[in-house]
């Protein structure tokens, strides 16, 4: 068990790191294989950046956070294996992309699949308990179970690969999350789970200075799939350590990721359009078009993220104070996806008619 001066120690070695590295990343990206790292593609549609920009901060994230296993197995002799293999394993599918190593995206999907399945099953990864009597049930099978998390995983990573493309977006929502989960954590004294938690929170903290407001490198694919699993096993963690918080109350956390991807999959199958293929018309995208066609603003890309994150603060702060009431964190996870849905057309519409 972790004592708290080492914790303290391992952390404030961890923030002294990870900013050097990130500082590090960002200097030498542009010579790292040619610039194969600079993303210099500014036609494709989730594109909203004007210069070349390394798509390094995966690269130096994972290097960060391998420093961190490193020095946590020295000071308590404990391996942390299943965070371990599933940064790398996740990070390296993703980096194939952005060092250019083209993988089509349903063979990237199906490696994704067989990666996550190998690891829920090889390390035992269960989720105790939801709050629906009849998932429960279904749970008590191993099969409908494994197949159950693969789909959580699948929709947080893919979720955190999709909003991945404005100034601080993604890692101010990942920082939201994990401080939520720390806060839970801490209150709940799970000393083990908290210093994992805190350096995710620290790494993604120096990432952060290098994305907001002005992006110097982003966080790319390898990046997006490396904190998207990460934060999916936190709140599996989370969810099995405090049994008194309803399962809800995460989706709640989850529910931005979660239905961008969810409702952006069924909007294009309707569309007509590959759900695997790439769009303008995310939410995300349509504030910032929103923001732009406006008028009022000169540079709207960091504008976006911070109204996106707020509002989100917004909407999941109230249920924290009922998270242990799994009646009503069900009705305000489908309220809020009621609200996405309505804010969504409100958007489309606008941006459309202009």
């Amino acid at each position: 068990m972790p004592t708290e001066s080492a914790s303290l120690s391992l952390i404030s070695v961890i923030s002294l790191l990870s900013f050097f590295v990130a500082l590090m990343v960002n200097k030498f990206s542009p010579k790292i294989g040619n610039g194969v790292l600079m993303d210099r593609d500014f036609e494709k549609p989730q594109a909203f950046h004007k210069e070349p920009t390394g798509r390094s901060g995966g690269l130096a994230s994972i290097i960060s956070l391998t420093i961190f296993f490193t020095l946590y197995y020295f000071l308590f002799q404990q391996i942390l294996t299943e965070y371990l293999i599933l940064s790398i394993t996740l990070f390296l599918l993703g980096f194939s992309e952005d060092i250019k190593f083209k993988i089509s995206p349903n063979y990237r999907l199906v490696l994704m699949i067989i990666i996550l399945l190998l690891f829920i099953t090889f390390f035992s990864i269960n989720i105790n308990s939801v709050d629906l009597i009849f998932l429960n049930t279904w749970m008590a099978n191993s099969i409908f179970a494994n197949l159950f998390i693969l789909l959580c995983f699948l929709f947080i990573i893919n979720g955190a690969n999709l909003i991945d493309g404005f100034n601080g977006l993604l890692t101010i929502h990942l920082l939201i999350i994990n401080i939520v989960l720390l806060f839970l954590n801490l209150n709940s004294n799970h000393e083990h789970l908290t210093v994992i938690i805190t350096a995710q929170i620290v790494v993604l903290l120096s990432f952060l200075l290098f994305n907001f407001p002005k992006a110097k490198m982003f966080l790319g694919d390898g990046g997006s799939y490396l904190f998207g699993s990460l934060v999916a096993l936190n709140i599996i963690q989370t969810n099995n350590l405090n049994p008194e918080i309803s399962s809800f109350f995460f989706c709640i956390l989850l529910f931005y990721l979660f239905f961008e991807v969810f409702f952006s999959f069924f909007r294009k199958l309707y569309l007509s359009r590959s759900p695997l293929k790439p769009d303008r018309d995310h939410m995300h995208m349509l504030l910032y078009n929103y923001l732009e066609k406006s008028q009022k603003f000169e540079d709207c890309n960091y504008l976006n993220s911070l109204t996106i994150n707020l509002v989100y603060l917004s909407l999941i702060l109230p249920s924290i104070f009922f998270n242990d009431n799994g009646l009503i964190c069900k009705y305000w996870f489908f309220s809020l996806i009621a609200l996405y849905i309505v804010f969504y057309y409100l958007l489309y519409s606008f941006v459309k008619k202009q």
